[in-house]
């Protein structure tokens, strides 16, 4: 009987795993080399007339473009003052708009034309230079400062956990 039992207590006893240890380690490098941009908007034409004491007989303004890549041009005014020799004021402004353009085209990181907009942001692409990363099984990760416009990280996680 004393057998039986020592046998069946077995079964009540856990045993301990292996698996219930984790140990990971990620090495990890990452280089970066900014791209060339240019951010362009047009402006449009306008045209404004404010006064007083006066009158017009043609009403200046624009005219609409003759083609997509022509831009308005303005049409000057006839204004006569109402009332001879009463003060009068006049003010006229005129502010010509961007033509259309095909655009920029960026070739091996370099923007070789900008747009002559009314409102341009260029950047210049990074230069690699000696950019460089290294992952080692044994050591760190180790990284190597790039030119203007880069970024190099290098990083080691190391992650233990028990009876996870």
């Amino acid at each position: 009987m004393k057998r039986l039992l020592l046998a069946f207590s077995l079964f009540f006893v856990s045993p301990a795993f292996a698996g219930e240890i984790t140990h990971k380690i990620v090495d990890s490098v990452q280089l970066t080399v900014d791209g060339a941009a240019s951010a362009a908007t047009r402006i449009s034409s306008s045209y404004a007339v404010s006064g007083s004491n006066i009158s017009a007989t043609t009403f200046g303004g624009l005219t609409a473009p003759a083609s997509a890549s022509a831009a308005a041009t303005q049409i000057q005014g006839s204004y006569d003052v109402n009332t001879a020799g009463q003060a009068f004021s006049f003010s006229e402004s005129f502010t010509l708009g961007d033509t259309v353009s095909s655009g920029t085209t960026v070739t091996s990181g370099v923007v070789g034309s900008l747009p002559a907009f009314g409102n341009v942001t260029t950047s210049s692409g990074g230069v690699a230079g000696s950019l460089a990363g290294t992952l080692s099984g044994t050591g760190v990760p180790t990284v190597t400062a790039g030119g203007a416009g880069t970024q190099a990280v290098g990083q080691r996680s190391v992650e233990l956990s028990v009876f996870k």
